[in-house]
């Protein structure tokens, strides 16, 4: 079977943001925790990835002629199943099981358990040296196939994570798309008072990278910016900078200083699922 990248107009793209919002916020109230700022955060990057971007088919995730979405940062994985469960990848009615024994949806990414997921993620900076391995296997094959990797500011503490950034470009590896989530948060404090990683774009140019550098919560700048990844020319390796915001469409999950893993009153899931929707008719 032939499955190509569904080209959604913005109006769309916002509609399919919303939903993997709407999905994270229902897997949290499973729970009553988890990393769900991260999840609204990086809705709008998910939605340009698996609805613009992705080439893949969502009846067989494991079809060998997919393009490739890697996990890094294994605890985003509600982000990323939220996403899957948005492309029909997994059973929306699966939700509710998140982080329950026997569950497809463990709180950590796990590929043994979930379709769709690529990778296990968990101690951070491994999932850009994957990726490099698995974009040099696809070239060796042949294959046309593009592998993304989502990757966020706090793995750039990791020396394995430039390790990478430097194979990557020894490699020439021009079917890889690195997608970095900074939205300034970890566990132990601001990403940038912890290991300070500005100039970001002049550090990733000077490895040899094609950077771009946009506001990850905005639909338009990101579908510019994947379109231009894939165009590239040169035989390099590209990634996009995206600026987000922790708890993006939920305003009171927005103001709180800390939401690296956020845990709230049972009766605020309703109140932050009533402002998602009142932020999406507005």
């Amino acid at each position: 079977m032939t499955a190509v990248p569904t080209h959604n107009e913005a109006p769309s793209l916002a509609a399919r943001a919303r939903n993997i919002r709407r999905h994270a916020l229902r897997m949290g109230q499973v729970q009553g925790q988890g990393y769900v700022g991260q999840a609204l955060g990086a809705a709008d990057l998910l939605a340009v990835s698996y609805f613009h971007a992705l080439r893949l088919d969502p009846s067989d995730p494991d079809w060998e002629d997919r393009d490739r979405f890697y996990l890094s940062i294994g605890h985003y994985a509600i982000a990323l199943y939220a996403a899957l469960i948005e492309a029909g990848v997994i059973p929306e009615q699966e939700l509710e099981t998140y982080g329950s024994d026997d569950s497809r949806l463990p709180m950590s990414g796990m590929a043994a358990y979930t379709p769709g997921m690529e990778i296990t993620g968990g101690s951070l900076g491994h999932g850009l040296g994957i990726a490099v391995g698995a974009c040099l296997g696809l070239k060796l094959k042949g294959s046309s196939s593009w592998v993304y990797n989502l990757l966020s500011d706090g793995e750039l503490n990791e020396g394995s994570t430039w390790e990478a950034v430097m194979s990557a470009s020894h490699w020439k590896l021009d079917n890889l798309i690195a997608i970095v989530d900074v939205n300034n948060q970890q566990a132990d404090g601001h990403s940038s008072e912890v290991l300070g990683f500005e100039p970001i774009v002049e550090r990733w140019a000077s490895f040899g990278w094609y950077v771009q550098r946009v506001d990850g919560n905005s639909l338009e700048q990101l579908v510019t910016a994947f379109d231009q990844a894939r165009a590239h020319q040169a035989a390099q390796p590209r990634v996009i900078i995206c600026d987000t915001r922790m708890g993006k469409g939920v305003p009171f999950l927005e103001n709180r200083d800390k939401t690296h893993f956020i845990r709230v009153d049972e009766n605020e899931w309703a109140l932050a699922l009533e402002a998602l929707d009142a932020g999406s008719q507005a």
